[in-house]
């Protein structure tokens, strides 16, 4: 599909890549490609939970080291899960973006320093 062929050799040449498609655009292959091509973690953030446990779900059944964090799970197992992550154990993590609030549209108050807050916008 257009633009799928440039998404992916820019993340097999180790290049961030913030892609925007449409619905049944071919986003998944812009990313599950690349994480199972590349060592290392593929983070996706996604707001689509239904999407996220079918995509999961079909990358296990490929044996491919994929899981989710979200909603549907209760606190220990996200917790266990991001655990997982930490020691190396996903090649594809697919997160909601409640997860990262600045994504949320919810700006993070922390200041550079680390220490406590400063006010937010007004």
């Amino acid at each position: 599909r257009p633009g799928q062929q440039e998404i992916i050799e820019t993340v097999l040449a180790g290049t961030d890549a913030l892609v925007v498609m449409p619905t049944g655009g071919g986003k998944s292959l812009c990313y599950q490609l690349p994480a199972v091509a590349r060592d290392g973690l593929t983070l996706v953030i996604s707001p689509l939970i239904a999407l996220m446990k079918d995509q999961v779900d079909q990358l296990q059944r490929l044996e491919i080291d994929a899981t989710f964090i979200n909603s549907t799970i209760d606190l220990s197992e996200q917790h266990a899960r991001l655990d997982a992550m930490a020691a190396g154990a996903d090649q594809l993590v697919s997160v909601v973006p409640e997860r990262f609030p600045a994504v949320a549209g919810q700006p993070a108050h922390g200041r550079p320093d680390g220490h406590g807050h400063r006010p937010g916008p007004p």
